[in-house]
């Protein structure tokens, strides 16, 4: 496949270029004669941008239909080659590694995880990666070759070229080069996005946000953070920072989620989501300590998420990650946010659950492409240069 946008350094070739390709991947097998239509260019413009999209593999004639076989010679449709290049979305997580593939068009194709130990070395851990890549390209019968972008999600603060500057929750991460590591091993575009950020973008996607640009997604745990989009964009602050609400017990609480959630005393292990689960099923069963930890640990969460509805004023707060799938989540969070905030935004779980991280990363793969594609627009996702 010859560069996505072609050769030729004309911005209105460009432009035009961009606008039939959009129009070829939305409309199906157009003839020459819609494409005109859609894009109000003049036939013999979209006949030579079609020609210049075929030569780079992005465009192929389609077949004929049936009935119009019989009826004499058809008039000529095109369509948009999805299986031009592929691309991955990849969660790298505490416990397991999730990792989706998809055409240039986005719609996933085939998916996998491997688990990894929470103690894993940050070596070890992206090893995980590369085999759960290896499985799904082999599974699939996708060449390696044939990808175009991959996107990575990943707990901690992450600067633009893809560098971990703190990362708590993974052994090695703070520091890792971890934008450079994996385009050594994948040799192709790789962008890399905090967990939560990617997250927000998933549910922009295609999950419980579709229908607004201003939405807030937290990633509920020991550990919470959360992303956001303004004006249907993503808002990740000057230097990537932006809702890292597990911080904000350094204002003056010096309580800790996992201190507050303890019932001996002792505080729970960041990462111990089976010890995080046997409080809640306690608290569940009536047990007087457990629930009394549980009514803390849910006081603190929604006074979190409220200093950060306050700041931002979104109209939805998703809200995902472990503590999603437990009762109790929702009520209070909408209780509380009605105390305190002047305009109570909508609450809702996260419609994608575990996948929405992989969702969210697999996005930033297609909007680098299509950051390519489609150069004269800007993407949700695009960072500031």
């Amino acid at each position: 496949m010859g560069q996505l946008t072609g050769g030729d350094p004309s911005l209105l070739r460009r432009i035009n270029s961009a606008v039939v390709l959009r129009a070829l991947r939305t409309a199906g097998s157009p003839t020459l004669t819609d494409l005109t239509r859609l894009t109000g260019l003049s036939r013999p413009t979209v006949e030579g941008v079609v020609e210049g999209l075929i030569g780079t593999g992005l465009v192929v004639e389609a077949d004929a239909e049936e009935g119009a076989r019989r009826q004499g010679r058809p008039a000529r449709r095109f369509r948009f080659r999805a299986e031009a290049g592929h691309l991955l979305g990849i969660e790298i997580g505490s416990h397991r590694v999730a990792v989706l593939l998809s055409g240039l068009d986005g719609r996933i194709i085939g998916a996998g995880t491997k688990e990894v130990a929470e103690t894993a070395s940050a070596d070890e851990r992206l090893e995980r990666v590369r085999a759960a890549v290896a499985d799904l390209l082999r599974r699939a019968g996708v060449p390696r070759d044939s990808l175009r972008a991959v996107g990575v999600g990943s707990p901690g603060i992450v600067e633009a070229d893809g560098t971990v500057r703190l990362g708590t929750a993974l052994p090695g991460w703070t520091g890792l080069p971890l934008g450079d590591r994996l385009r050594r091993s994948f040799r192709c575009p790789v962008q890399v996005e905090n967990d939560a950020n990617a997250a927000a973008v998933a549910e922009h996607w295609k999950g419980a946000a579709r229908d607004t640009g201003d939405m807030v997604f937290v990633m509920a745990g020991l550990s919470p953070g959360a992303g956001s989009l303004i004006g249907g964009r993503l808002h990740r602050g000057f230097g990537g920072a932006a809702g890292e609400i597990g911080a904000l017990h350094l204002l003056g609480r010096e309580a800790t989620p996992e201190r507050l959630l303890s019932t001996t005393g002792e505080p729970l292990h960041p990462l111990d989501e089976p010890a995080v689960a046997e409080v809640f099923a306690k608290a569940k069963r009536g047990d007087e300590r457990a629930v009394a930890a549980v009514e803390r640990f849910l006081q603190r969460l929604v006074h979190d998420v409220a200093a950060l509805v306050l700041a931002m004023d979104p109209e939805l707060v998703v809200v995902g990650g472990w503590a999603a799938g437990l009762d109790g989540v929702l009520e209070p969070l909408r209780r509380e946010l009605e105390r305190y905030c002047l305009r109570p935004p909508r609450v809702a779980l996260s419609l994608l659950g575990e996948a929405a991280v992989a969702t969210g990363a697999l996005r930033l793969a297609l909007d680098h492409v299509e950051e390519e594609l489609f150069a004269v627009e800007k993407t949700v996702t695009a960072r500031r240069r």
